[in-house]
């Protein structure tokens, strides 16, 4: 299984970014997918989560300004971040609860990260 993150990049502060990260190989189900972020000399942190049944919860740092998604057809997750601040530059990373046998307990999986970059 493999997660490949993509959409970051250098912005404005008061724009807006869409993260993406789709989720491929042998795949029976997906429980939780999660978007993290790590900033220059800080430990990652949780930014959003969602349920395989559709319900968000985001860190307090990110409410109002940030929307997570998923298209369980195509195995993505989606993160679209709005009025973004320069303390919101960070790599960001994804991460999904995936069972990949019905016999076998789903384990974590992460993608490789993309950065984001928010100039004042």
């Amino acid at each position: 299984v493999q997660l490949q993150a993509s959409g970051g990049g250098l912005v404005q502060a008061g724009g807006s970014l869409r993260l993406s990260c789709a989720a491929s190989g042998t795949i029976v189900s997906i429980n939780a997918m999660r978007w993290y972020r790590q900033a220059p000399g800080k430990e990652r942190e949780l930014v959003a989560t969602i349920t395989s049944g559709g319900d968000p919860n985001y860190a307090d740092s990110v409410k109002g300004r940030f929307t997570i998604s998923r298209d369980n057809a195509t195995n993505t997750v989606y993160l679209q971040m709005n009025r973004l601040e320069p303390e919101d530059t960070a790599v960001y990373y994804c991460n999904a609860r995936i069972r990949v046998r019905l016999w076998r307990e789903a384990n974590d999986y992460w993608g490789q990260g993309t950065l984001v970059t928010v100039s004042s």
